[in-house]
C-alpha cells in the first residue's frame, strides 16, 4: 500500500488536539467558582434595578435638572444631586489624599524594611483598624480631631488663603485670631476620618503586591550597586503600580460611600461648597440617613435617586481602576 508523503507531512504539521480530562472535584469547583461570579454579577445587577426601578419617579418629574440642580426639597419639586455629588467627591478625594502617601510608605516600610518580629507586629495593627467599626471612628472625629484641625485649618486658610480650596468665605487675612466654629464640620475633617478609615484597606492590598517583587530582579538591582531606594524606585514601585492604583480605586470606593463617620461630622449645606476648610459639607450617603426617617413616599423615590447617582459614579471609578490595573504587571499576572 503506497504512503502519500505530502499526506503525512501535512497530518505532522497540525496541531495535536489536546484533551483536557476534569475529575469530579475539578469540575466541582469550577462550578462553585462560575455560579459564585454570576451570583455577584446579577447582585449587582439586581441592585441597579431596583435603584432604577425606586428613583423612576423622581428622575421623570426632575428630569435632566437633577444632575444640575443644588437643592434639596422633594416635596417643592426643587431637588437635585449637584450639591451632595459635589461634597461627596470633595470629601473622598480628601480621604484619598490622605489615604494614598500613608499606605504606600506604611506598605514599603512592612515589606522592605521592617524586622520579621515587628512585622507581624505592624500587619496584625493595621488588620486590626480596617475591624473598627465606623461610628468609633466618627466619635473620635468629632470629639478629639476636630478640635486639633480647627486651628491648623485657620493657619492653612491665613496664609494659603488664595487658593480656591482653601478659601474660606468671611475670614479675612489679616484677622490674628479668627473664630474656629467656622472651620468645624468640614470636608476637611471630614475627609480625614474617612482616609483614617479606608488606609488600612488600601495598605492590605499594596503590602501583599510589593512582597510579590520577583527575587531575581531585587537581586539583580542590588548586584548592579543600587541602594535600598535604587531597588524600590526602579524595581518595588513599577511592579506594583497595578496594586498601588486597584488599591487605591477600593478605598475611593469605601470612601465614596462611607455613611455614619460623614453623618456624625459634617454640618449639611445643600449647595456647591468648593471651600474644604470651611463648614458645612454633604454626602450622597449622609443626605440618604439623614432624610430617609422622614421622608414620605415621593422623597423616598429622591433619596433612591441619589443613591442610583452614586452608584453608577461607584462603578464608572472602578471600571477605570480595573482597566488600567489589568495593562500592568501586578495586574497582568493575577
Amino acid at each position: 500500500m503506497a504512503v502519500d508523503v505530502d499526506d503525512v507531512i501535512a497530518t505532522e504539521d497540525r496541531p495535536r488536539r489536546i484533551t483536557l480530562v476534569r475529575d469530579t472535584p475539578d469540575r466541582v469547583f469550577r462550578g462553585v467558582a462560575t455560579a459564585s461570579g454570576c451570583t455577584v454579577l446579577g447582585i449587582m445587577l439586581l441592585v441597579g434595578l431596583f435603584l432604577t426601578v425606586r428613583a423612576s419617579h423622581a428622575l421623570k418629574e426632575s428630569g435632566f435638572s437633577f444632575l444640575t440642580t443644588q437643592a434639596w426639597d422633594p416635596d417643592g419639586g426643587n431637588f437635585g444631586v449637584a450639591a451632595v455629588l459635589t461634597g461627596t467627591i470633595l470629601i473622598a478625594g480628601v480621604a484619598v489624599c490622605v489615604a494614598f502617601p500613608l499606605s504606600t510608605a506604611t506598605s514599603l516600610y512592612i515589606t522592605q524594611y521592617a524586622p520579621e518580629p515587628m512585622r507581624k507586629a505592624l500587619v496584625s495593627v493595621i488588620d486590626l483598624m480596617a475591624a473598627i467599626p465606623s461610628v468609633v471612628y466618627g466619635l473620635w472625629g468629632f470629639f478629639f480631631l476636630q478640635a486639633k484641625v480647627a486651628p491648623v485649618s485657620a493657619w492653612i486658610s491665613r496664609h494659603f488663603g488664595w487658593f480656591p480650596l482653601f478659601k474660606v468665605d468671611g475670614v479675612s487675612a489679616d484677622d490674628p485670631l479668627p473664630s474656629t466654629t467656622i472651620f468645624t464640620a468640614s470636608t476637611l475633617i471630614a475627609g480625614l476620618v474617612v482616609g483614617m478609615m479606608i488606609t488600612p484597606v488600601v495598605t492590605s492590598i499594596m503590602r501583599e503586591v510589593f512582597s510579590q517583587v520577583p527575587g531575581g530582579e531585587r537581586e539583580g538591582a542590588f548586584a548592579l550597586g543600587a541602594t535600598k531606594w535604587g531597588v524600590i524606585r526602579t524595581v518595588v514601585l513599577p511592579f506594583g503600580k497595578g496594586g498601588m492604583i486597584g488599591g487605591t480605586m477600593l478605598g475611593l470606593g469605601r470612601a465614596l460611600g462611607e455613611t455614619i463617620a460623614v453623618y456624625m461630622i459634617i454640618s449639611p449645606v445643600f449647595t456647591i461648597q468648593p471651600h474644604i476648610l470651611q463648614s458645612g459639607a454633604i454626602s450622597v450617603s449622609s443626605l440618604i440617613a439623614l432624610d430617609f426617617a422622614e421622608a414620605n413616599a415621593f422623597g423616598l423615590s429622591a433619596l433612591m435617586a441619589a443613591g442610583l447617582a452614586l452608584f453608577l459614579l461607584t462603578l464608572v471609578i472602578n471600571f477605570a481602576a480595573s482597566s488600567v490595573v489589568a495593562r500592568s504587571r501586578s495586574g497582568a499576572s493575577s
